[in-house]
């Protein structure tokens, strides 16, 4: 189906680009990927915050203190 997008110049240079070295001359199969991608990961991204939620209560005070400085000392290496 066709449709209108508004990208960054930016982007659809970097689409280009991408299409080109696939031997592609336009950027739909690369969008269509790109949302494929998307798409499946939010939906895992949703499966386990659900699972997540249904974990709460599970850790004693102390673990999930222990849980809570290991998470924020991760975070650190996140850009």
């Amino acid at each position: 189906m066709r449709t209108t997008v508004e990208i960054k110049p930016e982007h659809r240079a970097k689409l280009l680009e991408l299409a080109a070295r696939r031997g592609e001359k336009g950027f739909s199969a690369v969008v269509a990927e790109a949302l494929e991608v998307y798409l499946e990961g939010n939906g895992q991204k949703q499966d386990l915050r659900r699972r997540a939620l249904r974990l709460m209560g599970t850790l004693s005070g102390k673990e999930a203190s222990r849980l809570r400085q290991e998470t924020e000392r991760l975070r650190g290496f996140w850009r």
